[in-house]
């Protein structure tokens, strides 16, 4: 009995606790902002003491010629000051404040009272309004005020139908509609800032996610192909031939190992604010020989030439130069099957060309850059227009380079690049195949990674 009363309770209860709720929400919409609120007391009392001035003026210069004096008894000022409380919530309820001061200064003049000093606070609400979006409302609602304090100051006004504050409406209209003008043209000028400074801070964003992926793609990738090579060649030899397999896996121990670095290298973008800068500087062209030493080792022999006087590159092309011919190698680690691989870089005084070719069994010449010829299908792959070579691409283009790809002339498969030096690339000229020095990379036996990867070739379907 106890428990049942106790529901009973609860929905009265709740149902007092909503109502409360919804009465402190409407007083809070209601409530003006304190701004508004003290703006409004002051114009106020400085508008009914102004009011209360003209119906008691010192002299009475101004009444003549059959001008009397209006009495103005004290209620009539609620009408000044209704005009001017309202003013507290122009902000909230822009157009409503300006017909209710509009309103009262209407019915305080049609009643013959001077309403000089009445006058101003319809032009506050009014310079409310015109600060909204829109020139031609803001012109409206000026027009649509004059007409309507205009009519009824001339049709009873004390001092003459043009005399008092009737000759100089038209002017406060104005003014009050111009400065609402300019203010609302002032926070679209301030809003379309803003939100370009928004777009730009998204559009970096977007770039360095997408300078993340690539760095990560050519990280990952490089390494897990590295580390498959070799996985599969420390499983062929394991029983045969020991030292190989040791040999193997310490190549899989140096590939991960450099993976790390570069990815933690990558990742510390992320870093907070507050953390030390990294001490490991980006990968360049200075790194090529460290790995090219690193796919020798995964058992892909390569040649590396250098033509012309090396010279800095800027750090964005520095680095898209040393993922190229990261990506490259990657590809002709996974995809080429027994082969060797070139690569040369040739300086020239506004651009370093770059070229990586492979002897794998890539397209005939004449093919389509990137259909590979089956699994083993050089730098083209059998991914074809993947990540990989679409990356290389973007990475050029990023620093304002170009890459080609395709078939080499003697079978396997090339990419050639061309990076500025800091300006623009010129005209397109034969490419580092025809001007660098060709050297030896076929070895005289297979090393253990490539008896590995043909056992590997032969027994796929």
């Amino acid at each position: 009995m106890v428990n049942r009363g106790r529901a009973t309770e609860w929905p009265g209860v709740l149902s007092l606790a909503s109502m409360e709720g919804a009465t402190a929400t409407r007083w809070r919409s209601f409530r003006p902002p304190a701004k508004d609120a003290v703006l409004a007391l002051g114009v106020t009392v400085a508008l009914v003491y102004g009011a209360y001035g003209e119906a008691h003026p010192s002299t009475m210069a101004y009444f003549t010629g059959g001008h009397h004096l209006p009495h103005t008894p004290a209620p009539a000022f609620i009408l000044v000051a209704v005009a001017c409380l309202v003013l507290a919530w122009r902000r909230r309820w822009p157009v409503p404040v300006l017909a209710v001061s509009v309103a009262a200064a209407t019915v305080y003049t049609l009643l013959g009272y001077l309403n000089g000093a009445v006058l101003v606070a319809p032009m506050i609400a009014l310079y409310t309004v015109a600060s909204q979006p829109g020139v031609r409302r803001a012109v409206a609602y000026g027009l649509a005020t004059l007409a309507v304090l205009g009519l009824a100051s001339i049709a009873v006004n004390p001092l003459g139908p043009f005399g008092g504050g009737v000759d100089i409406l038209p002017f406060m209209v104005a003014v009050a509609v111009i400065a609402g003008i300019a203010v609302a043209n002032r926070q679209a000028y301030v809003a379309s800032i803003q939100d370009r400074a928004e777009q730009d801070a998204r559009r970096r964003v977007d770039e360095e996610r997408l300078r993340i992926a690539r760095e990560l793609h050519d990280v990952v990738a490089h390494t897990m192909a590295t580390i498959n090579v070799q996985a599969g060649v420390a499983a062929h030899v394991l029983s045969t031939r020991p030292e190989a397999a040791a040999e193997s896996l310490q190549a899989i121990k140096t590939a991960s190992k450099e993976g790390l670095r570069e990815l933690r290298a990558i990742l510390n973008v992320l870093r907070q604010a507050d953390d030390a800068d990294p001490t490991q500087p980006a990968p360049g062209t200075a790194q090529l020989e460290e790995l090219i030493a690193g796919a020798r080792r995964a058992g892909l022999k390569t040649s590396y030439a250098v033509t012309g006087q090396p010279l800095p590159l800027p750090g964005a092309a520095d680095l898209a130069a040393y993922r190229i011919v990261q990506e490259s190698l990657t590809n002709v680690i996974r995809h080429a099957g027994p082969a060797t691989a070139a690569v040369r870089l040739a300086y020239h005084h506004d651009e370093l060309r770059i070229e990586v070719t492979d002897t794998g069994r890539g397209q005939p010449a004449g093919a389509p850059a990137g259909q590979g010829a089956g699994p083993g299908a050089g730098l083209g792959g059998s991914h074809g227009e993947g990540h990989g070579l679409a990356g290389m691409r973007e990475r050029a283009a990023a620093v304002g380079g170009t890459v080609e790809t395709g078939p080499g002339p003697g079978g396997g498969f090339r990419v050639a690049a061309r990076l500025p030096l800091g300006g623009q690339l010129t005209a397109s000229e034969p490419g580092p195949a025809a001007t660098a020095t060709q050297e030896s990379a076929a070895p005289e036996e297979s090393t253990p990674a490539q008896e590995g990867t043909r056992a590997q070739e032969g027994a796929r379907p």
